[in-house]
């Protein structure tokens, strides 16, 4: 069934995003459900998906993918022909599963009205595989030049023709390892479950400017030791019909 018809996971999509403050428009709903529908529906690539995430890839993969968004945009009130956020905090996030700073990442500021990041801004993500989190955050965010860099051939095929049926012409397919991509001065850097905190770091870091900011979602469980990090943010979650905690993991370039 064609996630533009899935109901229930459209609902469960929705719902979580509602319950972090967030609206989307429906041009921008359907096309992540397009690009989701791409994903599971695709073979001539390989298997880009087990089976059983095929079934709740809205509700496990792109609300996973958007938790970035969702807290780099948490403090503004408005982002016109974009999406809505109804609080400048979390909303529907529990107090003790949040850990918040007094400031956002200072290219996130916003008034009122004004556009949220230029389109001078730009973002990579680094094994970017079958394109999350890039691409819903792509969709979501046309106004960020993204990077989705990725050496594995056949996922970079998928990512390129994915890329040309969506029309995402702030999305730039690199099919190389981050290291050798030659991508510099970014603004923000984002993998997703791809090794240890430290070792991404450590890859990202000397790729971003000058308080630049990286952000990796990972398994609570596995970057639990680093909330006494002083110089590291953890934002905890879990995601509709799932027990597991996870955490948004932030690190700025000082």
């Amino acid at each position: 069934m064609s996630y533009r018809n899935n109901i229930e996971q459209q609902n469960l999509l929705n719902q979580f995003l509602k319950e972090n403050g967030v609206e989307l428009p429906g041009e921008t709903l359907g096309k992540l459900y397009d690009y989701a529908d791409l994903v599971v529906e695709t073979k001539q690539f390989g298997n880009l998906i087990s089976a059983k995430d095929s079934e709740k890839f809205l509700s496990r993969h792109i609300a996973d993918s958007l938790v970035a968004y969702v807290y780099t945009v948490r403090e503004c009130k408005e982002i016109p022909a974009l999406v809505r956020l109804r609080s400048p905090q979390v909303a529907g996030m529990p107090s003790h599963a949040q850990k918040t700073t007094t400031s956002a990442h200072p290219y996130l500021k916003a008034t009122e009205g004004s556009d949220l990041i230029p389109h001078t801004y730009k973002w990579a993500d680094m094994g970017a595989g079958a394109g999350c989190p890039v691409f819903p955050l792509a969709i979501v965010m046309p106004q960020v030049q993204f990077y989705a860099v990725e050496p594995r051939n056949m996922r970079v095929q998928f990512m390129q023709m994915a890329k040309e049926k969506l029309g995402l012409e702030n999305l730039t397919v690199v099919g190389k390892r981050f290291e050798t991509s030659g991508l510099t001065d970014l603004d923000f850097i984002s993998c997703r479950a791809l090794s240890t905190f430290e070792n991404d770091w450590e890859r990202a870091r000397s790729a971003l400017k000058k308080g630049g900011m990286f952000l990796t979602l990972k398994s609570y469980n596995n970057v639990a030791q680093l909330e006494s990090d002083p110089a590291i943010i953890l934002h905890k979650y879990t995601l509709p019909n799932e027990e597991q905690v996870y955490a948004l993991v932030t690190r700025g370039n000082e």
